[in-house]
């Protein structure tokens, strides 16, 4: 890992992003659109781009029309990994064969699609302009992505709900293992607003209990959760070869020792919205083996952990993959307490935390879980679930996806020394 971007509800950009999760601070507010149209959940977490930043990335006639901000997510993403890694960002740039991107997205431009609709409803269709197929294919974002940095190996979208971010890092890491690239830039991107997240809303699994007081509304692994908060973004990383990164003297921070991905089918006590806990101990277990660790040397865990009934089965799962408990369980953190869910971004968000964690040496702090839900506190010991900004040194972190359509990505992280 030579390069991270991030476009979070907390922080875009990694400074003012590994500041805010160090200090707790929460991007939930209050969402006046989601207000207005009688959402039962009216809190969200959208990442703060003004104009001023947008035009960083893109330029004044790009975005005129532009109404996708998914992709606006993944260009300041990539395109702040891409800078990060002291790799050539130009439209002069000839094309980079060896390096190429696997970027996912769970829609594209489903504002903009809809802008599209009503034209074409009001026999408008020499009005729809011709940016609406680059802002509303599944594949805008690496598209778009693989136009702003010149790359011509692989540039593909992969799409595998909130397990996409996860999926993509492993993607890439075995491209580049099996000599087909030495660069890829891989992460996952989310649109924000009310047609992403209408869905959720009916479906009774966002928390409706916290719209006077955003910031204690994503309570992970808290007895009082209430289910999650809808969230946006996007997360980058770019991944290379060791022989490139040290033939260009990259910065590096951290090694991807491996990961497993996997379906649970939907059998068992799996359904598209709920986890085969045989599949999710599987992926564990085979991500260490891929990896080549032991169980026992995972210091921390950057958990899916959504707010929602699931936690406590989650930590269960990861107890019986790992054969932990107790005060032996490794450190374990969510995300989500500060930016909520980000749907098919989250994956790579929190994986730019949990590399974030590994270089510096500290565990973000799990905030709203002062209750702790006693399911959880009977398999795992209260402090390996640090309340407060804790420092220490860490080697191996477990960071693990699972999304709708019983689907499981887990990636194996290590300390780059």
């Amino acid at each position: 890992m030579t390069g991270l971007g991030v476009a979070a509800p907390n922080g875009v950009g990694i400074p003012a992003f590994t500041e805010a999760i160090k200090a707790g601070i929460s991007g939930i507010r209050h969402d006046p659109e989601l207000a207005a149209l009688q959402f039962s959940c009216q809190i969200a977490g959208r990442p703060d781009v003004p104009e001023i930043l947008q035009l960083q990335y893109l330029d004044a006639l790009e975005l005129r029309n532009f109404n996708s901000n998914g992709i606006l997510y993944g260009l300041i993403a990539g395109i702040d990994a891409w800078k990060d890694a002291q790799l050539p960002v130009g439209a002069e740039l000839a094309p980079d064969w060896d390096s190429g991107t696997i970027f996912g997205a769970g829609s594209a431009g489903v504002d903009k699609l809809r802008e599209a609709i009503y034209k074409v409803d009001a026999l408008q269709v020499r009005r729809l302009g011709s940016t609406v197929v680059p802002q509303t294919m599944a594949s805008g974002i690496s598209a778009w992505l693989g136009g702003k940095l010149a790359l011509a190996n692989q540039v593909s979208t992969n799409s595998s709900a909130c397990a996409t971010g996860a999926e993509s890092v492993l993607m890439a890491y075995e491209r580049i293992r099996n000599g087909h690239a030495k660069r890829m830039l891989a992460g996952s991107t989310s649109d924000a607003g009310p047609y992403i997240w209408g869905g959720f809303d009916a479906l009774k699994v966002c928390t409706f209990k916290h719209n006077d007081h955003p910031a204690a509304g994503s309570r992970p692994m808290s007895a009082s959760a209430s289910g999650f908060v809808p969230g946006s973004g996007a997360g980058a990383l770019v991944l290379e070869s060791l022989d490139s990164a040290l033939e260009r003297k990259a910065p590096i921070y951290a090694e991807v020792l491996g990961g497993h991905i996997n379906a649970g089918a939907q059998r068992g006590d799996g359904s598209m919205t709920a986890p085969n806990s045989i599949a999710v101990q599987r992926c564990i277990r085979e991500a260490i083996k891929a990896a080549g660790v032991e169980p026992e040397e995972i210091d921390a865990i950057n958990g899916h952990l959504t707010a929602t009934g699931k936690d406590a089965l989650e930590v269960e799962n990861w107890s019986t993959a790992l054969g932990r408990r107790g005060k032996d369980f490794p450190y374990i953190n969510a995300l989500k307490c500060m930016i909520g869910h980000c749907l098919s971004a989250s994956g790579s968000i929190e994986l730019v935390a949990a590399i974030l964690q590994l270089n510096e040496g500290f565990l973000f702090p799990n905030i709203n879980c002062e209750d702790l839900h006693p399911d959880i506190t009977a398999i795992i010991d209260p402090e390996k679930i640090p309340q407060q900004l804790v420092y220490k040194e860490l080697n191996l972190i477990a960071k693990a996806s699972f999304g709708f359509g019983d689907v499981n990505a887990c990636v194996i992280l290590k300390k780059y020394k």
